[in-house]
Order: structure tokens, then C-alpha cells, then sequence
């Protein structure tokens, strides 16, 4: 393999014969989005298990409540907060789940969908050319590739 060669994108992060520049920038804004919805979903689960966690030290809370004497509040805090549903008959784990299986599976398959119809199915195309943009070709640490 010469030093051009190596010098120069993947495969999987070449552009296919015919793609256009629109494309590739269309592309690269749905799959920016996409990265949008995985972090909105990282948050999502940040929620699910900083609400879990709350409500189990809210139940401790309640029997160090009970234990120093405050049996009425223990009580209210047992039967109104512990184990509550967070938004109307739901816990957490339930939103997790509709988003997850829902917003989040179409979202990814459309994605996926609209690569493999336009691209061949290669992903950051336009991260990619980017990359080659800005990097100085031939410099140490500018390396097209890990190879």
C-alpha cells in the first residue's frame, strides 16, 4: 500500500460514486439529530435512575422518620411519595420503555433507512469529508486512519 494510500478516508467513510453534496449534508443533519435523541435518551435514563433512587431514599427517609418518633409524617410520606407514579400510571422504567420502543426505533431506523438508500449505508459522510478538510495531510496526529 503506498503512503497515498494510507493517507485517505476508509472505505466506510468515502462517499459512493453519485452522492451529492446535498446529500451528504442532508445526511450528515439526520444523523446530528440522531446523536441529539441519544443524548436526550442518556438523559432519559439519568432520570429513570436518579427518580429510582430518590424514591427508595425517600422510604428510608420514611423509617428514620418513624424510628425518631414521627409516625404521622413516616406514614403520609409511605402512602403519598413512595412508590408513586411519576407522570399519570407510570413509573420511570415505563417511559424509558414507550421512548425507547417508540420515538427512539424510528428514529434510529429511519436514520439507518435513509444511509443504506442514499449511501450505501455508510455513516458520517460528512464528518468524514470534514476530517479531510481540516486535517494537515502528511502530519503526525492529522492521520486519515488509525492504521
Amino acid at each position: 500500500m503506498t503512503a497515498e494510500q494510507q493517507d485517505r478516508p476508509a472505505d466506510r467513510h468515502r462517499r459512493p460514486d453519485g452522492v451529492t453534496d446535498a446529500t451528504v449534508e442532508a445526511l450528515g443533519k439526520l444523523s446530528e439529530a440522531l446523536e441529539a435523541v441519544e443524548e436526550a435518551r442518556g438523559s432519559l435514563y439519568a432520570f429513570h435512575r436518579l427518580s429510582g433512587h430518590a424514591d427508595l431514599q425517600a422510604g428510608e427517609a420514611a423509617d428514620l422518620l418513624r424510628e425518631a418518633g414521627h409516625a404521622e409524617l413516616a406514614d403520609r410520606i409511605e402512602s403519598e411519595l413512595v412508590g408513586r407514579n411519576v407522570v399519570e400510571g407510570r413509573w420511570t422504567f415505563q417511559l424509558v420503555e414507550e421512548y425507547d420502543e417508540g420515538y427512539y426505533a424510528t428514529f434510529r431506523d429511519l436514520e439507518r433507512a435513509a444511509r443504506d438508500d442514499l449511501a450505501e449505508g455508510k455513516p458520517h459522510l460528512f464528518e468524514a469529508e470534514m476530517k479531510e478538510d481540516r486535517r494537515t495531510h502528511g502530519r503526525r496526529h492529522h492521520e486519515a486512519t488509525p492504521d
